[in-house]
C-alpha cells in the first residue's frame, strides 16, 4: 500500500469516527481519490541521472529534475486537471471565478503547468479563462502532483543527503511547507509542498530567507510538544514542524500538512505568512 492508499485509508477511519469530515478535509479526500485514480495512467518512465551529474547538478545549487526530463502524458493530465477543476470547483465559494465548467484544453495546460513548475505566475491564463488564479495554480498543482512525487521517488533513491542544505527541494525546486524532526536525533528535514520530498536542513536557520540570527527565531509548541510553529521574524512566514520523538503511531506526512490547518491559522494570526 502506497502512501496515498495508506492517507485515504486514514481518512476513511476518521470520516467513520467523527460521522463526517470538514469541508477541507473532504476536499483533500476528493482530491486523492481523483489522483489516486490517475495513477493507472500515468507514464511508467523514470527521470534517470548518473551519479556524477547528480553530484555536478547539486554542488551548484540545481534541482535535480528538469522541465523537459519529466514524462507527462498529456490526454490523461487533462482528464486529471479537469477532474481536480470540477472538484474544486464544487467547494469553492468563488461561485464566478470558480473553474468548475472551464474547459481545460490541452496546449493551454502544457503552457501552464510549465509555467507553474518554474515558478511564473499564472495570472495571464486565470483572466483569460475567467476564474481564479488560486484556484487554477491548486488545479495545476493536483494534476502534477502524482508525476512530481513518482519522480521524487525515484530520484531520491540514489540522493546523497550530505551535499544538499538548501531552503528548496533538491527535485523539482519547490518551497518547503511541513516539517519533521527525526526519531534518531531530532534533526531537522523539510517537505517540499509540491514532489513531497525529504531532506535535511539546519536546525537553527530559516528556509525562507536563510537567517540563522537567532534574534529572529523562534517557535511554538502544544502541550505534548508533538507539534511546533517555527517563526521568523525577518522575512515573517512560519514552518508548520512534528516531532516525531513524541509520536507514537505511524505519522503520514503529506496528510499531517492538511490536519494541521489550525497551526496556519495560528501563523496567519500572528501576521506570519506560510510557503
Amino acid at each position: 500500500m502506497d502512501i496515498s492508499e495508506k492517507i485515504f485509508k486514514k481518512l476513511k477511519e476518521l470520516q467513520k469516527e467523527e460521522g463526517s469530515l470538514p469541508p477541507y478535509l473532504e476536499l483533500y479526500r476528493k482530491l486523492l481519490l481523483v489522483q489516486i485514480d490517475a495513477k493507472g495512467n500515468a507514464p511508467a518512465t523514470k527521470a534517470s541521472l548518473t551519479k556524477a551529474e547528480i553530484e555536478n547538478t547539486l554542488t551548484n545549487g540545481i534541482p535535480l529534475l528538469k522541465w523537459d526530463a519529466i514524462p507527462v502524458d498529456w490526454n490523461s493530465f487533462q482528464k486529471l486537471a479537469q477532474a481536480a477543476a470540477k472538484t474544486i470547483g464544487e467547494h469553492s465559494g468563488n461561485t464566478e471565478k470558480s473553474p468548475e465548467k472551464v474547459k481545460l484544453e490541452i496546449p493551454s495546460l502544457q503552457q501552464m503547468a510549465k509555467a507553474w513548475y518554474e515558478g511564473s505566475p499564472l495570472t495571464t491564463w486565470a483572466n483569460d479563462l475567467g476564474i481564479d488564479e488560486v484556484l487554477l495554480s491548486a488545479v495545476i498543482d493536483c494534476a502534477m502532483k502524482p508525476l512530481l512525487t513518482a519522480q521524487a521517488k525515484n530520484l531520491l533513491k540514489s540522493f546523497p543527503q550530505d551535499m544538499w542544505r538548501r531552503g528548496y527541494c533538491p527535485v523539482c525546486g519547490g518551497k518547503p511547507d511541513f516539517a519533521y524532526l527525526d526519531r534518531e536525533k531530532g534533526a531537522r528535514w523539510l517537505l517540499c509542498s509540491r514532489c513531497d520530498a525529504e531532506w535535511l536542513f539546519q536546525r537553527l536557520e530559516c528556509p525562507y530567507c536563510r537567517t540563522s540570527n537567532q534574534k529572529d527565531l523562534a517557535y511554538y509548541t502544544d502541550d505534548k510538544g508533538m507539534y511546533r510553529l517555527y517563526i521568523c521574524k525577518q522575512c515573517h512566514t512560519y514552518l508548520k514542524t512534528i516531532d516525531l520523538r513524541n509520536a507514537e503511531s505511524e505519522v503520514l506526512l503529506p496528510l499531517e500538512r492538511v490536519l494541521t490547518a489550525d497551526l496556519d491559522r495560528q501563523g496567519q494570526e500572528k501576521g506570519y505568512k506560510g510557503a
